[in-house]
């Protein structure tokens, strides 16, 4: 299967550069099982739940991933945190005219760190204090590479669920982007359980498939967690999987047997 079965045209207009000013307000594309397509809005997407259904939503929280930095020689680079491992240490990629060698030294601001080491495509990197307050002190809102703005104060709102509630993404598992509370409690009282999964969104998902053939594609590991409350609940229910990240956790699971954990599988045809 070659990458380029999947290609086509995409005009930079058709890429919605802000949200539309309600959550609701985006359109939505309808395949159903007769294979017709439906154009609607967001708002009708309750009209196609039914008794028996469960909603699987991922309540990942994102964090300030995105860095400015320099080096010791003074060259600018940028940091995008990949995952954090430890208090003081993530796993990160690192954009830079010349990439820093294992060993040396770089500032975020006035806060100093080390590039312990080169990860395949990233670097483990040690900080001098703890990760996640040097982000909420200079990281900004990490937008995917097609907005092409710098980050606004209504970004870091708009560009997290309403659910959000676990920190640890690097980027919105951006289906879930569209519902508002409102809609959410619609969907319960028509009988829909709406049940919460966590899958933090890894700097994968940004990086492009540079080989030829799908399947020698290897995706970035990503943490998930699935309560068994929430796995009991889905016994015997069609269950409707908010994007792909929820996706990916349920499969997992299933294939797995384990409730968390980390997950690399890659969703293509013939899955």
């Amino acid at each position: 299967m070659r990458v380029s079965e999947f290609d086509y045209a995409l005009p930079p207009e058709r890429i919605a550069q802000h949200p539309a000013p309600r959550r609701d307000a985006s359109r939505l594309l309808r395949l159903d099982a007769g294979g017709r397509v439906h154009d609607l809005r967001f708002a009708d997407f309750p009209a196609l739940l039914r008794p028996g259904d469960a909603l699987v939503v991922n309540d990942t929280r994102v964090i300030k991933a995105r860095l400015s930095g320099r080096k010791s020689t003074g060259g600018a680079l940028e940091i995008f945190i990949e995952r954090i491992v430890g208090p003081r240490e993530a796993l990160v990629l690192i954009r830079a005219s010349h990439p820093p060698q294992p060993g040396s030294e770089i500032s975020i601001g006035n806060a100093a760190a080390r590039i312990a080491q080169r990860v395949d495509d990233l670097y483990r990197v040690q900080f001098a204090e703890d990760v996640e307050a040097l982000l909420e002190r200079h990281g900004a809102v990490p937008l995917p590479p097609y907005i092409t703005h710098a980050p606004a104060d209504d970004d870091a709102e708009r560009y997290q669920t309403v659910y959000a509630a676990q920190p640890g993404a690097v980027a919105a598992p951006t289906a879930g982007l569209h519902f508002d509370d409102a809609m959410l409690e619609g969907i319960r009282r028509q009988g829909v359980p709406v049940e919460k999964i966590t899958l933090h969104v890894g700097a994968g998902t940004f990086q492009p498939v540079r080989v030829d053939e799908v399947q020698k594609h290897r995706m970035h590991k990503e943490r998930y967690s699935i309560s068994n409350q929430t796995y009991r609940a889905l016994a015997g229910k069609q269950v409707v999987a908010v994007g792909t990240t929820s996706l990916r956790a349920l499969e997992t699971a299933a294939l797995t047997g384990k409730l968390e954990g980390e997950t690399d599988l890659f969703v293509y045809p013939g899955f």
